[in-house]
């Protein structure tokens, strides 16, 4: 029964594709059958193209006639299609068949692509609502209890255990941890959270046990929020399609009026015989239908999205390689986007009488003990320890950790904590450490108990996220390139924020923001310049990422959602790529524009010629078809 059943949900999901892919192969097989000879056969396989690839047209066409007593192009391919086959039928003119069912087969890829879009936007709600357990370990009378999410009570108590996901937003009541927020904040580095601090779902626990008490409803939680701002941007059709969606009703209601006067009126005015006159309408229809105005654009952003995926720019359709050439503003995330959003030692700083080799290995044999993401970057730097192997080892949440290495007693810490032990701290370190936490590194100290049982001052080691080696060059290409406001959104604090921002050459900084603060943002950068951009790649970023005109996302550090509600993907994390999409959009809006000319000159010769006279069927179909290819052709240039 499970096949079936799969078979039936994949061939609803999927109903619009599959329309398409029988309508091309039923037209392929009625052209192979008509080009044999085989009239029968033509006519059984054609009328099934029609009927599969334009029903869901059809069906949409006369709804919106009926229903909004509006002509739009679904109705006007029906209508062209249609007199295509019977004038064809009618003067036993067989190619004409043919010609309508590439007019339904052209609407009904249409169609199929407009239904990917849609269900790729239900593939990222998905993703969100997956961040988040099902179920929480709630106490109930002393004893624990798995309760599903949506059942949690405001004043319940939860527990969350060492690596398991936060089920839903609270506040700790009970035990220390740090909490990787990176997703929900942007945050670089995990958080110590103790006591009375709130935490939010879909954050990762650390190595503490928490108990939390729930302070507000599961549907108000944060990543709540974020799903429902996502669907709000991804749903809210931007201004260039409700224009585009006008042009064609009013297009259609034009070509349709002026087709049925067509067919009444030659006889009165001019004295045209009916035959004459039906036969110039049902031409106008055919030369008017928008094919070549259709080819002027999809195959040019095809062969773009093609020239894209080959320098590992991934365009998830073609409206976003048109929109990326418009852009004005560009909003960067910080971690993981302009950064490579793993903490690693950037300097280390040795006292007099010690080596910076020496500062590592006595702080990595103390942390080697520590699941902490600064105690395993100090580790990393230090590489082979040699056996050198910290005990007694005592962590102090919040403030450092004690131990001891070689026999002397050790501390490795924040400045509180280390002078608690040290009376005075070396004013060359302090200055030098004071600079470094100005460019918003984390620096922690390292002391060690001297023959005289007191501390002296072993060194410091600066902690950092570290830039991409591309980004500051990115950003100055995309200025010499005209890109009007380039600004940094971060989750990240205000000092961290701006010390990065000023080493890649970004001078605008928003910091310390949650994810509706950013999408706060894109929507200001929006009213003053129209196109903007967003790259992220964290579930933060999601909300922003969605409502940005284009989104673009980290292709290797990206989150699933990131990558699912993003427009663009850098496959490799590659910033300079950025350059390359918008050259590409600037390329493939030129190529389109010249497209339209021709299609539109096409048809308004074709339309002249055929009101004139001098255009019978077969000119105008080959006219017509001559033009779509030769737009076609135009567009596949962005191959190169």
């Amino acid at each position: 029964m499970l096949y079936p059943q799969r078979f039936t949900q994949f061939t609803k999901e999927h109903a619009d594709t599959l329309a398409a892919l029988f309508c091309g192969f039923l037209l392929f097989l009625g052209w192979f059958a008509l080009h044999l000879g085989s009239l029968g056969w033509a006519m059984l396989l054609l009328p099934a193209a029609y009927v599969i690839g334009g029903y869901e047209s059809a069906r949409e066409g006369l709804t919106t006639l009926i229903k909004e007593k509006e002509l739009d192009v679904d109705l006007l391919m029906i209508v062209a299609a249609l007199g295509a086959a019977g004038l064809g039928l009618w003067r036993r003119e067989y190619h004409l068949i043919i010609d309508g069912a590439i007019l339904i087969l052209i609407f009904a890829i249409s169609g199929a692509l407009e239904g990917y879009a849609m269900r790729r936007t239900e593939r990222s709600i998905r993703s969100l609502m997956s961040l988040t357990p099902d179920t929480a370990r709630v106490l109930f009378k002393g004893q624990e209890e798995m309760l599903p999410i949506n059942q949690l009570k405001v004043g319940d108590e939860i527990i969350v255990k060492p690596g398991e996901l936060i089920p839903t937003d609270g506040v700790i009541i009970s035990g220390y941890s740090t909490l990787n927020q990176a997703a929900i904040t942007g945050e670089s580095l995990p958080i110590e959270k103790t006591i009375g601090d709130e935490v939010f779902a879909g954050t990762l626990n650390g190595y503490g046990a928490l108990k939390l008490q729930v302070h507000k409803p599961a549907s108000s939680s944060l990543i709540q929020r974020v799903i429902r701002l996502v669907e709000q941007a991804q749903t809210q059709a931007p201004p260039s399609q409700e224009f585009i969606e006008l042009f064609e009703r009013k297009y259609a209601r034009v070509i349709v009026i002026a087709g049925v006067l067509l067919a009444i009126l030659p006889p009165f005015i001019w004295g045209w015989d009916w035959e004459t006159t039906i036969y110039r309408a049902l031409t106008f229809l055919v030369v008017a239908s928008p094919c070549a105005l259709m080819a002027a654009i999809m195959p040019t952003l095809l062969s773009g999205i093609a020239n894209g995926a080959r320098q590992g720019i991934l365009f998830k359709n073609g409206a976003q390689l048109e929109k990326i050439g418009k852009v004005q503003a560009i909003a960067f995330d910080k971690t993981g986007t302009l950064t490579t959003g793993q903490v690693q030692v950037s300097q280390v700083i040795a006292n007099s009488n010690y080596s910076q080799k020496n500062v590592l290995k006595i702080a990595a044999a103390l942390e080697s003990n520590s699941e902490h993401p600064i105690a395993q970057a100090i580790i990393q730097a230090a590489g082979d320890l040699g056996g050198m192997r910290g005990i007694e080892v005592q962590a102090i949440p919040g403030q450092g950790i004690t131990g001891i290495v070689n026999n002397q007693q050790v501390i490795v810490g924040n400045v509180a904590f280390v002078q608690q032990y040290v009376s005075q701290l070396p004013e060359e370190l302090k200055d030098l450490v004071a600079s470094l936490e100005r460019e918003g590194k984390t620096v922690v100290w390292v002391a060690q108990e001297s023959n005289k049982n007191e501390y002296e001052i072993v060194g410091a080691i600066a902690i950092a996220d570290i830039l991409r080696p591309e980004a500051a060059s990115t950003i100055a290409r995309l200025r010499q390139m005209g890109i009007a406001e380039i600004i940094m959104i971060t989750g990240d604090n205000q000092r961290t924020a701006d010390s990065f921002a000023q080493a890649v050459g970004i001078e605008r900084v928003y910091a310390e923001l949650l994810p509706e603060d950013k999408l706060d943002v894109i929507r200001s950068l929006q009213k003053q310049y129209q196109t903007v951009a967003m790259v992220g790649d964290g579930i933060n970023d999601a909300p922003a990422l969605a409502q940005a005109s284009v989104g673009i996302a980290m292709g290797i550090t990206g989150s699933d959602v990131a990558l699912e509600t993003a427009d663009i993907v850098l496959m490799a994390d590659k910033l300079e790529k950025i350059v390359a999409a918008i050259k590409l959009g600037r390329r493939s809006q030129a190529i389109v524009k010249q497209n339209i000319v021709v299609a539109l000159g096409f048809i308004m010769v074709l339309i002249l010629g055929n009101f004139l006279g001098n255009v019978n069927l077969p000119i105008g179909v080959i006219g017509h078809e001559g033009s779509t290819v030769l737009v076609t052709l135009s567009g596949l240039r962005l191959l190169k």
